[in-house]
């Protein structure tokens, strides 16, 4: 099998090391640490574990065929990342697809980059790792944006220096975890775009981002259509809450007259204090009744 990368062959002092637990590395300052760290290594499958933290929980199984497949026939072209856990063992930093990979071909070792890190920096590394990938969809990013604030305590400002990123490109992806769970879900199965989540997450209620979410799916809404129906119902929303405020000043009184008629009675303001009362009637026994009332007869 044609391999596509150096591989370093283990000298007789390198290999002593690692097969030795008295002098094995356990931190960066160590003796000859320099001799294993950084170093691109062959390590045997069996020594190596799957990260505890990775980001990533969905791995389709047709695209590590496919990928194994790929190194079956060219080799690994890029070496996993692991770092050193204990004598012997390792864990996956960065390359879990490769690692999965290369397990289904039941190849004894695997080339990989060693580091040492602890549990926070190993987490970071991940994150990173997996948010610079072009695959990943964007509550999958949104979410590695989140784990680094709320794990390994990074701001956004630290962030953008970390991933290369603007920090309003990265106030955008953790907008879309505002969004309801069905339409986080459209988002990674593809159903909608993050141009429609980011116009749905405008939308302060859940109930009224599904709705116009069905409607983006049944009708297929473009982007556009979807901002320019966002904007209408907020300029609604908006002059509802605006109408419902002037009114609220009257609302007792309202409710006087409605007992005081058995109507449904509205009023109509034109202006802060100036308005319409309007008492609505069904029929002219209605009217003939509403009349009487008006003129102080029983």
């Amino acid at each position: 099998m044609a391999k596509a990368y150096n591989k370093q062959p283990l000298g007789r002092g390198l290999s002593a090391l690692l097969e030795n637990p008295s002098d094995d590395i356990r931190s960066i300052e160590d003796k000859n640490a320099d001799k294993i760290v950084g170093n691109i290594i062959e390590l045997p499958i069996a020594q190596i574990n799957l990260n505890p933290f990775q980001p990533r929980t969905n791995f389709e199984n047709e695209k590590i065929l496919e990928l194994a497949q790929s190194i079956k026939e060219l080799g690994i072209i890029q070496p996993i990342t692991v770092r050193k856990t204990g004598f012997k063992a390792f864990e996956i930093i960065s390359g879990e697809r490769r690692f999965r990979a290369v397990s289904f071909l039941k190849l004894k070792s695997i080339p990989a980059f060693i580091r040492i890190a602890n549990d926070q920096q190993s987490l970071e590394m991940a994150l990173v790792e997996n948010i610079q990938r072009e695959n990943l969809d964007p509550i999958e990013i949104a979410l590695c944006y989140k784990r680094l604030i709320d794990e390994v305590m990074l701001t956004q400002e630290q962030m953008s220096s970390r991933v290369g990123k603007k920090r309003s490109t990265i106030s955008n992806y953790l907008r879309l975890l505002n969004l309801d769970p069905i339409i986080q879900t459209g988002i990674r199965d593809g159903f909608i775009s993050m141009g429609h989540g980011r116009t749905l997450v405008t939308i302060e209620k859940k109930e009224d981002q599904l709705k116009l979410y069905e409607k983006i799916l049944t009708k297929s809404i473009s982007v556009r259509e979807t901002e320019r129906i966002a904007s209408n119902f907020k300029k609604s929303k908006k002059s509802f809450i605006k109408k419902h405020q002037l009114i609220k000043p009257y609302s007792s009184e309202l409710n006087k007259l409605k007992k005081m008629y058995n109507s449904e009675v509205k009023i109509k303001l034109n202006g802060k204090e100036k308005g319409f009362i309007i008492i609505p009637f069904n029929n002219i026994e209605d009217f003939k009744k509403l009349n009487k009332k008006l003129n102080g007869k029983k």
